[in-house]
């Protein structure tokens, strides 16, 4: 079963940038959606972005315009450029399957802190 690790977050100021990374153990071309979702102390988890296997995106109305999800197939990987970060976007960032969970399993997600 194909395994995914995130990796890239860290903390960043109101208005800088963080490039998330996701890297699977296996071939992703099967899996026809994946998507980057978040959770914040206290809150869900939700589905930010997602990207199918032929190319289309999607984006969570509160990250539209400043997130850009970019899927590979061959690298077998899965990117989220977050640009404008805000307070509001400090959560643990996981990668997935959509829907989720790819083997019934979520990795360790990437803590994303976005402060002044």
């Amino acid at each position: 079963q194909v395994q995914l690790v995130e990796s890239g977050g860290g903390l960043v100021q109101p208005g800088g940038s963080l490039r998330l990374s996701c890297a699977a153990s296996g071939s992703i071309f099967s899996i026809n959606a994946l998507g980057w979702y978040r959770q914040a102390p206290g809150k869900q988890r939700e589905v930010v972005a997602r990207a199918t296997r032929g190319g289309t995106t999607n984006y969570a109305d509160s990250v539209k315009g400043r997130f850009t999800i970019s899927r590979d197939n061959a690298k077998n990987t899965v990117t989220l450029q977050m640009n404008s970060l805000k307070p509001g976007d400090t959560a643990v960032y996981y990668c997935n399957a959509v829907p989720p969970p790819l083997g019934g399993k979520w990795g360790q997600g990437s803590q994303v802190a976005v402060s002044s």
